[in-house]
């Protein structure tokens, strides 16, 4: 999750900085929780220091009613600035014009709004407004604003917007949310059948990471209820997801989900063809190495076809001694080692002579 949480953390700079994301990479390789203190940094630097002029024209505003107010922010400020005013308004004052706007100006305006004002803003504006407001982001797709504000917004209002945007919309406002903690509760909202849905629509629209991102900020019942229903996704759909997350090295956020399948599950994503390339699985188990997720990778390798277990065991026998000491001492304070010693069994007499050389293995020589 730390790789797909830092690239959306990039992604929020970027938006507030008004610049490429791609000038801003270097970030993606900083601890995430760094990444996000950052990004708070970053709003405050640039809204608390907000020129004179901003506070002398949001006193203006109240000299005048919220429509002329309106119509000056329209005519003579533009989306940038007017959001800029907003942002030094009472949100009372801030919403009262708000609703004197049309709804493609207010949209486009968010996406400059101080993300601190948007809570108070928000919760006292009309409901049909907020409604209309979301659907013309979706449209936009500006799901980096959408990000922001749908943690805010009620459960009448998300029950509304809901149905009117589409599954990529979803998606993407889920991947950058502000508020994961209210993910969850969004989810139940979708139901069942419309979460299938853009499961399904992730393989078509080439949104695994987002998707991936989504699960992984969900807990329980609800992270097991998407990697079952990921798993139910036609053979060549899941082909992809594979592919990405070995292109993209996003094992650490597939793992876990995977772990949570039922057997059968879990049998039917061993036997994907995209899961039986050395290029693949050397991948794969050189990621567990580095994020130590043996716990759920090993019940996967047990599922693997015979000949794809041999890779397995063969890349993890040429691993460094260092990394292999780690594995199994992972697999001694995890008890895996029923897992693991049939894929000892399939290495080579040389693998064999430094597994059980290991430090790991003098220590408990007897697993």
């Amino acid at each position: 999750m730390d790789k797909l949480r830092g690239k959306a953390e990039t992604l929020k700079i970027a938006h507030l900085l008004d610049v490429e994301p791609g000038t801003l990479t270097f970030l993606q390789d900083l601890p995430v929780e760094d990444v996000r203190r950052f990004r708070t940094q970053t709003v405050a630097a640039l809204f608390d220091r907000a020129p004179e002029m901003l506070d002398r024209i949001a006193s203006a505003t109240k000299l005048v009613p919220a429509g002329v107010a309106a119509a000056i922010s329209q005519k003579a400020l533009g989306p940038r600035l007017a959001a800029a005013v907003a942002g030094r308004l009472e949100p009372a004052r801030a919403a009262d014009i708000i609703e004197k706007l049309p709804v493609t100006f207010t949209a486009e305006s968010c996406a400059h709004l101080d993300p601190r004002r948007i809570e108070g803003i928000v919760t006292r504006l009309d409901e049909n407004l907020v409604v209309r407001i979301a659907v013309a982001l979706a449209e936009r797709g500006d799901h980096l604003t959408m990000g922001r504000f749908v943690g805010h917004l009620s459960d009448a209002a998300l029950r509304r917007i809901l149905p009117q945007v589409d599954d990529a919309a979803v998606l993407g406002t889920g991947y950058v949310i502000d508020a994961p903690e209210r993910l969850g509760h969004i989810i139940d909202l979708l139901g069942e059948e419309r979460l299938a849905s853009i499961i399904a629509s992730a393989s078509a629209q080439g949104l695994w990471p987002e998707a991936l991102a989504v699960a992984g900020m969900v807990t329980g019942a609800q992270r097991a209820r998407i990697a079952s229903l990921t798993a139910a996704q036609p053979q060549d759909h899941l082909d992809t997801l594979v592919r990405t997350v070995a292109e993209q090295d996003l094992w650490e956020s597939l793992l876990p989900l995977v772990a949570l399948l039922d057997p059968e599950e879990r049998r039917t994503v061993a036997e994907l063809p995209s899961l039986r390339g050395e290029d693949v699985l050397g991948g794969l188990v050189r990621a567990v190495v580095a994020t130590a997720l043996w716990a759920e990778f090993l019940p996967l390798v047990h599922a693997l076809p015979a000949d794809s277990r041999k890779t397995v065991a063969d890349t993890a026998g040429t691993l460094h001694a260092p990394d292999l000491d780690a594995l199994a001492r992972e697999v001694d304070k995890q008890d895996l080692w029923d897992l693991v010693m049939p894929l000892v069994e399939l290495m080579d007499d040389a693998a064999k002579t430094r597994i059980f050389a290991l430090p790991a293995f003098q220590d408990h020589p007897e697993p």
